[in-house]
């Protein structure tokens, strides 16, 4: 029997920029992404993909979508993979800090689905669709954390464990609202 999709995100709306470099491993990664968005309950024209020529121009790409204010979460999808020079050390660098400063300026999700490899097998393991793809992760990562801005901006109540603030407080645990 086929397993039943967990229609956790249902209604919401992602953007997806992914880059063409490295397009072997950028394409199972997109795959994966959008497979597990349907697979939550995302509909196809709930998500909007942006193709960009590397990984260095996913955070500007990143940070426009998020401003648009069209989309819950922004995914960004890329591969580096170390060569003979520091230009792998360089393009890591500056791609994670763009899209976190992405994410801090527009208070958007923007995931970090960018996968910074010593070899190219080391890339194929992580973009691998019989194991765990981090194209798959990178979208449950982008559903949880609109749920958790949902909850600190109080529009959602309740944590991903079913139970409500106060329970989860009278439980031990602290909820900064």
């Amino acid at each position: 029997m086929a397993k039943k999709p967990a229609r956790t995100a249902v209604g919401l709306r992602f953007g997806i920029v992914a880059a063409r470099f490295n397009q072997r491993i950028t394409s199972k990664l997109l795959r994966a992404c959008t497979d597990t968005l349907a697979h939550c309950g995302v509909a196809a024209n709930d998500v909007q993909i942006v193709r960009v020529p590397g990984a260095f121009e996913l955070p500007l790409v990143a940070r426009t979508m998020a401003r648009a204010n069209r989309f819950d979460a922004v995914i960004c999808l890329g591969a580096v993979i170390r060569g003979d020079t520091p230009h792998f050390d360089y393009i890591c660098s500056e791609v994670s800090r763009g899209i976190g400063q992405a994410a801090l300026e527009t208070g958007v999700p923007i995931i970090f689905g960018v996968l910074t490899t010593e070899t190219v097998a080391q890339a194929e393991e992580r973009a691998d669709e019989r194991k765990f793809n981090r194209g798959g992760a990178a979208a449950q990562s982008a559903i949880e954390m609109v749920k958790v801005m949902r909850m600190l901006r109080g529009g959602v109540r309740e944590l991903e464990s079913g139970k409500s603030a106060s329970q989860h407080r009278r439980a031990g645990g602290r909820i900064k609202r």
